[in-house]
């Protein structure tokens, strides 16, 4: 039990001082970074990932109100079962942070609400801050619209151990983790900016979505972020890493590779292997021995010297023949995974890497 004690308190103490490094040149406060790993952690239901998120929040400064407060506030936005999985999560982190000889900040309470306060009213204040000046009324469901403006941003929102900026990075980074929210994260983008999160921070949460989630929620935000503050976006095919691994950095053989690629080994002598949008790896030729590629996920590409491009989605097997010069990766707005083994393995089979795959070649495919 102490080994495995001190083992947590190694690994937490080593991911907040890379997090720390990081956090200087960065527009959102540390308190905001952590929140937006969190927020979307709990949207998704991701409870370990909630919970390594947690952990890596107190170490940057959150407090526990802050962190009860996000979870909480998130009910009216992911829904009550979400939202107490996420508080029973926070409760566990505390006890087994407890236990490792690890303490947290509880931070202050919010303060007290004045006698006769009006909820309604100060909501709607609130709400009209939020959708820019102009009053929203909802008059297709009245008591939803009551519930909006009395509720979430009459109580929730008069809690102050949150702001109102905070809040919002809290809502727009859940709502990035929620599928078919499109319209909802648009608007709560433009409303993050009307609560006082700078342009500049927005723009820093995607990257955090990136790499503390997954590319799905980085790039829904991308696309409101575009919407709302203008810009060119080119939409990006995302892949869901729950169902198929991402594995590890391929760094073994990024030297062959033109972008990142990641390994994930499977049973049975098979690998997945996840190509980022435009990566692919170079010319290549295995001597006495068949590559089977089986995609999985994603779009992407397969082409033989002197050949057309194959493209290659969700479904496609292709037997690369034995001594045949050929390169496969992803397209160019799309990531990519493929699953890989070889056969007919003869006596004295190997790999022959070649050089890489031109942009001028990769580029006259068409995507």
């Amino acid at each position: 039990m102490r080994s495995l004690k001190f083992r947590m308190l190694a690994v937490v103490l080593l991911s907040a001082s890379v997090s720390l490094i990081a956090q200087n040149k960065m527009t959102l406060t540390p308190k905001q970074q952590a929140l937006v790993a969190i927020s979307a952690n709990e949207a998704k239901g991701n409870i370990e990932g909630l919970k390594a998120s947690l952990n890596e929040g107190f170490e940057m400064g959150l407090t526990v109100s802050e962190a009860k407060e996000a979870l909480s506030q998130l009910y009216a936005y992911t829904g009550f079962p979400r939202s107490l999985n996420a508080l029973g999560a926070l409760q566990q982190v505390i006890k087994e942070r407890s236990e490792a000889g690890l303490s947290q900040e509880e931070g202050r309470e919010a303060d007290p609400l004045p006698k006769k306060y009006d909820a309604l009213k100060q909501g709607t204040k609130v709400q009209t801050q939020l959708v820019g000046g102009k009053p929203f009324n909802y008059q297709f469901a009245p008591q939803t619209d009551y519930y909006l403006k009395a509720h979430l941003f009459g109580d929730i929102f008069a809690r102050n151990n949150l702001t109102f900026a905070d809040r919002e990075v809290v809502t727009v980074s859940a709502i990035s983790a929620l599928p078919g929210c499109e319209p909802q994260l648009q608007a709560h983008v433009a409303g993050a900016r009307n609560m006082g999160v700078p342009d500049a921070a927005l723009k820093e949460i995607p990257a955090l979505l990136e790499k503390k989630i997954g590319p799905a929620e980085a790039e829904r935000l991308r696309g409101a972020l575009a919407a709302v503050l203008g810009g060119s976006h080119t939409p990006v095919q995302t892949v869901d890493f729950s169902v198929w691994p991402k594995g590890e950095p391929n760094t073994a053989y990024a030297r062959y590779f033109t972008g990142n690629s990641y390994l994930a080994t499977m049973e049975g002598g098979i690998a997945n292997v996840t190509f980022e949008p435009g990566c692919r790896n170079n010319w290549h030729i295995h001597h006495k021995q068949v590559q089977v590629l089986i995609c999985v996920s994603g779009r992407g590409w397969y082409q033989e010297w002197g050949k057309e491009a194959v493209p290659m989605t969700p479904g496609t097997v292709i037997a690369v023949p034995a001594e045949v010069k050929h390169w496969h990766g992803a397209a160019k707005d799309s990531w990519f995974q493929h699953l890989t083994y070889h056969k007919d393995v003869q006596e004295g089979a190997s790999n022959e890497w070649l050089e890489p795959v031109t942009d001028e070649i990769y580029t006259v495919i068409g995507l």
